[in-house]
């Protein structure tokens, strides 16, 4: 098993075909199950979490659930948009998603090592949690993030399954979404670039110069921007903001501190905190 885990494209195939079965089953099942649109979407979105699950057990290791974030998505759009007439909202909404969806799969593509290795933060939390990690592992690593990608997608297929009509706002807010994959791409490519040769110990360039988490920035206002535009369209179906929201407290909550506190450990972090906001990309006022 460890030899298969340490060839990078052994690696990968055993990751395509986990997802191969976990998304075949969630198609299967969503169209049979007697319940509302929503309803069906989240019990096989479970059912295809489970399955991921279940492989990173086997091959013990978390990461294994690391390309669902932006999979998913990118599977759910494609299936509501089978045999639905072509409108501006949707079209838009349709290659917004993909958009970011591809984007975000290749980059972990780029970066996906092999099975050997897995995110620093599912390691610490195994390490803190000891006998209790089979339950942190499956509620807090593989759950709480398929529920909260699952809301981010209601404004989508809520847009597939319902007629709206596109107004300005609306199409603002989708070039908010584009723009937001731009900033997050471009966020990216710099980290990759930085981590090559890491001159200095934080990265202060493009978008990281007085931002943090650039690419965090990114990821939130891309589901903003989903959910408002279609918000814009229909006010009274205010829980399709919800996804946003959850989204957003996510990475306040959890992503950031988690990161900060890792890089925290490095010498001048106290002084380059006081210089970048968490977020915002914009010159920040301090004093030394």
């Amino acid at each position: 098993m460890e030899k298969l885990k340490k060839n990078r494209g052994v690696s990968f195939l055993i990751v395509f075909l986990v997802y191969f079965f976990a998304i075949l089953g969630a198609l299967l099942i969503c169209p049979v199950l007697p319940l509302p649109w929503w309803a069906s979407l989240l019990i096989s979105d479970i059912f295809a979490t489970i399955v991921v699950f279940l492989f990173s057990l086997l091959f013990e290791n978390a990461s294994v659930y690391d390309p669902y974030w932006s999979v998913k998505p990118i599977v759910i759009v494609l299936a509501y948009a089978v045999n639905k007439d072509v409108d501006p909202l949707r079209a838009l909404i349709f290659v917004a998603v993909l958009f970011w969806g591809i984007r975000l799969t290749v980059n972990w593509a780029y970066t996906f090592k092999s099975l050997m290795h897995q995110d620093w933060r599912y390691t610490m939390l195994n390490e803190r949690t000891g006998k209790f990690y089979p339950v942190i592992n499956f509620l807090g690593i593989h759950l709480v993030p398929t529920l909260v990608v699952y809301a981010c997608c209601i404004p989508v297929v809520y847009a597939f399954q319902n007629d709206l009509k596109i107004n300005t706002w609306s199409v603002v807010f989708i070039i908010i979404s584009f723009l937001a994959v731009i900033l997050q791409g471009a966020s990216d490519i710099l980290m990759h670039a930085y981590r090559k040769n890491k001159a200095t110990p934080f990265i202060r360039v493009g978008p990281w110069k007085f931002s943090r988490h650039p690419n965090y920035l990114g990821e939130i206002l891309m589901w903003w921007g989903i959910a408002l535009s279609v918000f814009a369209t229909q006010p009274r179906a205010w829980y399709v903001l919800i996804g946003a929201v959850l989204n957003t407290l996510l990475f306040l909550f959890v992503s950031i501190p988690m990161a900060d506190k890792r890089q925290s450990k490095k010498e001048g972090f106290a002084e380059y905190k006081k210089q970048t906001w968490a977020l915002l990309p914009l010159p920040k006022p301090y004093k030394k």
